[in-house]
Parts: structure tokens; C-alpha cells; sequence
């Protein structure tokens, strides 16, 4: 036992040196041995023995100051033929095993790397890096690709970035929402207009310093209210947002400092409501937003306040694209550095934010291509006053420059748009609107119209525009070419009921008589109704089934009763269900059912459309 001790001492010394050489010997760096000084550590190994009841404690346990919810550990074998079991659960005897073993006892109340080494000098050693986030079960632990031990920033980059984490805290970022709506409604009364503007406005005047540092220090909420929009005023001033579009913006907020329940005018800290909804948003969303760029925060809040809105589901005015579909489009998109993004129905600039993640993670550390991304490459017009300062709220808190996003009428601004040699154009336009010019297929068209030649259009649009005859459809093949459509999952916009399907359109080269455009049958995206938080990917399915989706999209795969090629006109249908072969061989009784209770429910809801 002595020399079997003294061997796996060899291997620690080998993780020693590696830390040395990687900048772990800095003050800010405890790296403790075989026991910890740390009480709440102490607790949790106090159970965590490889061997049967009583204590356990790993190789190293190091811990990292200003990182307080952070560990690493090790475990480590001499031979390198332990270094890992295939059922991952003999900790007694492998590397691997051993550092799960301990990791699952820590993650009560950590986040957790786990290093497993094996070998007995630098040539032979054999090393696997693991992480599970604080809270999370065992079956998300996450086996990183690296084979070696990582810098500090390296690891807690891979804490702050893992996707079961980014899971976890847009779980309970919306579950805060539900909380923070149901305050805004019985509290501060506010109208379904007002609850998302408020939410935007404290986030803009929060990443002004000064404010952040003192708004406690007002003593009341009249004061409160004028400090706060002083502060977006700096804000937009910063970003060198002036004159009319400034104006509109200010205009959206201007009732935050009229409003009877927000700026009464007392001392008394239980009856401040404004002042407890800034501490509560300082606390619970500011620091995600610091972490997660890529994320519609402002168009998720105000998803779930439409969730939880009473009566008619479409109160808000517009019902926003899920942020998975936006990330899809980005996707699709085959988007370079260089891409141009335009977005005429802007809503709160979710494509554009999905669009400006996807090419600063193609751009690296480029400083300079980030900023063209960033200053040049995101173009947004948004009609609604109201909408316009969500979208605008949305790209200040994230450094994208609003010069070339406008709160106007698109179809006014052609010639503005054209001139701006945009090569990608996203989309999802109004629905049912019944005004002459204003069909979804004629958002569509004035689009194309706006886009370089050769670019590419997606849009996410109702089904009925690609099942009923319409004028738009012969103008849009004369001048364009439809070169795909992607049936898509029925209560995508849950909960507003619509089906929807996806177009892929290249502008300005009409449609050959010849073309086979590509149909595919995305019917399943993963996601799930769920009672309390919504439609969700509760089985994790999603990035699988995205993966396949782009793979598909990329190659126009002919799989058989989910996607096929068919030459079409402006009287055909414009979708997949058309001319699929049936896999009859997977259909049962209650799939037919199924299908014949969802089409009667869209010809209900269509009913007024397809008279």
C-alpha cells in the first residue's frame, strides 16, 4: 500500500508542476491537499468515502478568490491502466471514476472540474477533464475534449459557458419573470405595454455606472424615477443616440416618471415599489446578461409576460419569434464576417442579436472585424414606437450600435435600405393584417426588393400564405427563387395558435420553370408544453435535432416522408405535406387521429382566411 501510495504521490507531483507552469501559484490561488480548511468543503466530503461510509477527499481541491461557488479537484492513479472503468463507477480503483465520485458529492453547492490523471512521468500521462454545474444531476456532467490541464480563465469560461448551466439559469431567469410580472401587476399596476418597457428601461439605466453604484441612496421613488431616466438619457447620449430617434425612445419611458404607484413619495423602504424592482432586476438579470450575449433577454420577458397575460394571448401586439428559431435562422443562414443583416419587422431584434452572435464567434478575437459586425453589419426597422425602444434597449445592452436601426414604416425607407447592400434578410412579419400592401408575402417581396442580388431571404410566416393562391406569389417567382420551405412544429408560437412554415427565397433571380425547390417536414423540434414554464426542451432534444435540421437543409436531402424536391408554380402549395411520400409503415391509429385533430383545429382557426 505504501509504494502504491507513494506512486500515486509521483502523479501528483507531475499535476503540480503542470499547475505551476499554467499560473495557478498566484495568492488569489489555494490549492489544498487531501483535506480542506473550507467548512462548507468539509461538509460535503464528510460522507464521501470511495470505500464505504466515512470521509473522502480528492488529490487537490483548489479554489480561486472572487470565485467563491468555483472548485477544482483531482483524482489521480500511477497506472495508467486506472485511469478509467467502462461503467464509470468503480472510484476506488480508476482516475475517472474517482473524480466523478467526488464531484457529485460537491455539486450540492459548487460548480465542479474534475481532473483525472494517471502515469508516472510527463511522457505517459494520461489526463480527462470533467465539469457538472452546482445544483445539476449527475447525468449532466460534461467530459471536456481537452486532454490536459486548462489555465484558470480556460476553466471557469467552460463553467460560465456550459450549456446545462445556460439551461439552468434561463430556467430560473424565467421562472424570476413570472415572480417580477405578478409584482408589476398587483404592486405597480401596470398595463401589459408597460411591464416590458419598465423591465428595459431599469436594465438600460443599470449599465450606467453611476446610477448602478447610488440608486439605493435616493429616498424616494420620485427621485428614483428622474435618476433613472437621467440615466438612459447618458446612456443613449454614450452611444451617440440623439435628436428624433432619442426623443422616441425617451417617449416610451416618459411614464415612468408619471406613474402613481412608481414615484410615490415616501421613505418607507416596504411600500418603494420602483425601488424594489431595480434591486430585484440589479440582482437576478443584470449578471445573466453580463454572461449570456446571445440571448433576446428583453423578448423573452416579454414572452412570458404574454404567457401570463389573461384573455387574449395577442394583447401585446406582436408575438416575437422563440429565441431557438432565431439561432436556427443564424444557422441556416451560412453567415460569414462579412454578412449584412437586415430585419424589416425588427420586433426586439432578435435576428439581428442571434446574426451578431453567430459572426463575432466566426470572428474570433478580431477586434476589428467584431466592430464592423457590431457597427455596420445590423440593419432593424421597427414600426411600433413602443417595440422600436425593446429592440433598441436590447442592442444598447449588449454594445451593438443603433445607427442603422429605425423606428419607421419600411415600406417608406427603400431607398434608404437598398443602399445599405444588405445580403441576408430575416423575417417575421405581422400576421392577418388586413390593409392593402400588408400581407405577410408582400413583407416578403419588399424585402427581397431591399436585398443585394444573390442574397438570401428566410422568413417564418403562417401556413396559409404557402397553401392559398395569392397575386404575391406569381410576383415574388417572377423576380426571386424559391428554394426552399420547411414545414414547422405545430405550437411554435405557443401560446398564440398558428402554423407556421419557414421560406428560403434568393432575390432578385426569378424562379426557373425548371427548379425543384426543396420541402422538408420539421414537425418536431424537441420542445414540449409544459404547464408552468411553457413550451420547452425539457428532454434536451434540441441540438440534436437542429444539427440534423442544418445538415439536411445544407445537402437537400431526400428523406423519405420528411423532405422531397418538386418543380412548382404560383397556384401550387408551397409546402411539404403536398408532395411527401407517406412512410405508411410508421403511421399508427393514434398518429391519424392526431393529424385529423390538428387539421380540424387549422381549419377552425383559419376558418375567416380560407373562405
Amino acid at each position: 500500500m505504501k509504494n502504491k501510495d507513494l506512486n500515486e504521490r509521483v502523479t501528483e507531483e507531475l499535476l503540480d508542476n503542470l499547475f505551476s507552469a499554467t499560473g495557478y501559484s498566484t495568492p488569489k490561488v489555494h490549492i489544498e491537499k487531501q483535506k480542506s480548511l473550507n467548512p462548507e468543503i468539509k461538509k460535503l466530503l464528510k460522507n464521501a468515502s470511495k470505500s464505504g461510509p466515512g470521509k473522502g477527499a480528492p488529490e487537490h481541491i483548489i479554489t480561486i478568490d472572487g470565485y467563491p461557488n468555483f472548485i477544482i479537484i483531482t483524482e489521480c492513479k500511477a497506472d495508467i491502466k486506472y485511469h478509467e472503468s467502462n461503467s464509470l463507477d468503480i472510484p476506488k480503483d480508476y482516475a475517472v471514476d474517482g473524480v466523478i465520485h467526488y464531484m457529485k458529492y460537491l455539486s450540492k453547492d459548487f460548480n465542479v472540474v474534475g481532473i483525472a490523471a494517471s502515469g508516472m512521468n510527463e511522457s505517459e500521462l494520461k489526463i480527462s477533464n470533467f465539469f457538472l454545474g452546482k445544483g445539476l444531476t449527475s447525468n449532466t456532467i460534461t467530459r471536456l475534449p481537452d486532454e490536459k490541464v486548462l489555465s484558470l480563465q480556460d476553466y471557469i469560461k467552460i463553467w460560465k459557458y456550459d450549456s446545462n448551466i445556460k439551461k439552468q439559469k434561463t430556467f430560473d431567469l424565467m421562472k424570476f419573470s413570472k415572480t417580477l410580472h405578478n409584482y408589476m401587476r398587483d404592486y405597480a399596476k401596470l398595463s401589459e405595454n408597460e411591464k416590458p418597457l419598465l423591465v428595459s428601461a431599469i436594465l438600460l439605466a443599470l449599465e450606467d455606472a453611476t446610477f448602478q453604484i447610488s440608486y439605493e441612496s435616493n429616498t424616494n421613488d420620485v427621485k428614483l424615477a428622474k435618476k433613472m431616466i437621467d440615466a438612459v438619457k447618458d446612456i443613449l447620449d454614450d452611444n451617440k443616440i440623439i435628436g428624433l430617434k432619442q426623443d422616441k425612445i425617451l417617449t416610451s419611458y416618459s411614464f415612468i416618471k408619471t406613474h402613481p404607484e412608481l414615484t410615490k413619495d415616501t421613505r418607507d423602504i416596504n411600500k418603494r415599489v420602483l425601488l424594489r424592482l431595480v434591486k430585484q432586476i440589479d440582482e437576478h438579470i443584470m449578471p445573466f446578461i453580463k454572461e449570456y450575449n446571445d440571448l433576446d433577454i428583453v423578448g423573452n420577458f416579454y414572452g412570458e409576460f404574454l404567457r401570463y397575460t389573461g384573455g387574449d394571448k395577442k394583447a401585446l401586439g406582436i408575438v416575437l419569434t422563440p429565441n431557438h428559431i432565431t439561432e436556427l435562422f443564424a444557422d441556416l443562414a451560412d453567415l460569414t464576417t462579412d454578412s449584412k443583416i437586415l430585419d424589416i419587422c425588427d420586433g426586439t431584434a432578435g435576428f439581428l442579436i442571434s446574426s451578431a452572435h453567430k459572426m463575432i464567434e466566426l470572428a474570433g478575437n478580431d477586434s476589428t472585424k467584431i466592430k464592423k459586425i457590431t457597427d455596420q453589419n445590423l440593419i432593424g426597422v421597427e414600426q411600433q414606437p413602443n417595440m422600436f425602444t425593446l429592440s433598441a434597449a436590447n442592442m444598447l445592452l449588449r454594445k451593438y450600435s443603433m445607427e442603422h436601426c429605425y423606428q419607421d414604416n419600411c415600406f417608406e425607407l427603400k431607398g434608404l435600405l437598398t443602399s445599405l447592400n444588405a445580403d441576408i434578410g430575416m423575417i417575421n412579419p405581422p400576421y392577418a393584417q388586413k390593409g392593402d400592401g400588408l400581407s405577410e408575402l408582400e413583407y416578403i417581396e419588399f424585402l427581397l426588393d431591399c436585398i443585394n442580388k444573390d442574397g438570401k431571404v428566410f422568413a417564418i410566416v403562417p401556413m396559409s400564405c404557402a397553401i392559398l393562391n395569392s397575386p404575391s406569389k406569381g410576383r415574388l417567382l417572377k423576380k426571386h427563387t424559391l428554394e426552399a420551405v420547411m414545414s414547422m412544429p405545430n405550437g411554435l408560437f405557443y401560446p398564440v395558435g398558428t402554423y407556421t412554415c419557414i421560406m428560403v427565397f434568393t432575390a432578385k433571380k426569378p424562379h426557373p420553370n425548371n427548379k425543384e425547390t426543396w420541402f422538408a417536414y420539421w414537425k418536431d423540434d424537441g420542445f414540449e408544453k409544459t404547464k408552468m414554464n411553457g413550451r420547452i426542451d425539457i428532454n434536451d432534444k434540441w441540438n440534436s435535432i437542429k444539427n440534423e435540421w442544418i445538415n439536411m437543409y445544407t445537402n437537400k436531402d431526400i428523406l423519405l416522408g420528411v423532405s422531397v424536391k418538386h418543380k412548382i408554380t404560383a397556384t401550387d402549395e408551397w409546402c411539404a405535406e403536398a408532395y411527401l411520400q407517406t412512410n405508411y409503415s410508421t403511421i399508427s391509429k393514434e398518429d391519424f387521429e392526431s393529424e385529423m385533430e390538428k387539421y380540424m383545429n387549422f381549419k377552425m382557426s383559419n376558418k375567416e382566411r380560407l373562405q
